[in-house]
């Protein structure tokens, strides 16, 4: 039975010249290389310089994976941007995305799930694309969380960076079966009982600011490794395929420890995580396209290898979805 299927047809990344070290950090607040190494895996993160604003960032990313896709802005149907850090808070970033690549029919509109907004935007594209709604699709992932940080809370000034990842996708006829290339299934989920472990303490009609990030870091761990872990199962189950069929694991970028928790509990081998957090930090929405770009780019993704993706953030948010690259 042919089915229509999203499939990635270009990936597209970028991220801020400015480099900021553990060592940078322990030089503002009381941490050190090794305190920070030790219980996230951080090393590095990249930092918008003053004027830089997420649109640029997603604009940069955009035009790399357009650039890949072989497809012209004007051959787009819709644009989707997952980002917490938008430049205003209204009109949606992604329209100023739009306007910037030339692209003046279809439609832009913004996801707002925190660090599980690529998925967000991801499961949103390709149901249009299966409604048959949109036929090129470009999924963007952008964060500027600098702006956001209490820089004198070593607790999480250590955690977060900026940057940008993007995907194309295209309609594109399959044979309805789990060897057919393209997004294969998403599975997403959101429990707003947990807001107060992970939120930003400002909005318009709250506090009329912006705010900071506020975290209680062990419960957000606790909740992290058995969420995504139920997911995954979740995600996989629904294509009747295994843990074992997967090629590659492209997670969340937020704990190192996170990560490899995640991967034992499910059953993944530590050889198939895709893992960039030591040189990118939390980046956010950004942080699995800005991973998967990298396996890409360095010829780990292969066509026909199954890749897996996952996300938990703030709301809380969580989701997965699995891709026949």
């Amino acid at each position: 039975m042919s089915v229509t299927r999203s499939v990635v047809r270009g990936v597209g990344a970028y991220l801020p010249s400015r480099v900021l070290t553990n060592a940078d950090l322990a030089r503002q607040v009381d941490t050190s290389d090794e305190w920070i190494v030790e219980r996230t895996g951080i090393r590095r993160r990249h930092i918008a310089e003053p004027g830089e604003k997420t649109s640029d960032l997603a604009l940069n990313a955009s035009r790399a994976a357009l650039a890949s896709a072989g497809i012209n802005a004007a051959d787009l149907d819709l644009i989707v941007l997952a980002t917490a850090t938008p430049d205003q808070t209204f009109p949606a970033t992604a329209t100023r995305v739009q306007a910037a690549l030339g692209m003046h029919q279809g439609a832009a509109f913004d996801i707002q799930a925190v660090c599980s907004g690529f998925l967000f935007a991801l499961a949103t594209a390709d149901n249009f694309i299966r409604a048959g709604q949109a036929k090129r699709v470009l999924v963007i992932g952008a964060e500027t969380f600098s702006r956001i940080l209490d820089w004198t809370d070593r607790t999480t000034c250590v955690l977060f960076g900026d940057g940008a990842g993007a995907i194309v996708l295209t309609a594109e006829q399959g044979q309805g079966t789990f060897d057919d290339r393209g997004v294969l299934s998403t599975k997403l989920h959101s429990d707003g009982r947990q807001n107060e472990i992970l939120y930003v303490d400002g909005g318009p009609s709250s506090t009329q600011t912006v705010g900071h990030l506020r975290m209680q870091g062990r419960e957000v761990f606790r909740h992290a490794v058995i969420n995504i872990s139920d997911v995954i199962l979740e995600v996989v189950g629904d294509t009747h395929l295994k843990v074992g069929d997967i090629d590659w694991f492209v997670p969340h970028q937020a704990n190192q420890r996170i990560l490899d928790g995640t991967a034992r509990r499910v059953g993944i081998a530590p050889e198939k995580v895709v893992s960039t957090i030591a040189d990118h930090g939390n980046t956010s929405a950004a942080s699995v396209p800005l991973a998967l770009v990298q396996a890409v780019e360095d010829g780990r993704i292969k066509p026909g290898h199954l890749v897996l993706l996952e996300a938990m953030g703030g709301g809380l948010t969580w989701g997965a979805g699995l891709i026949r690259w």
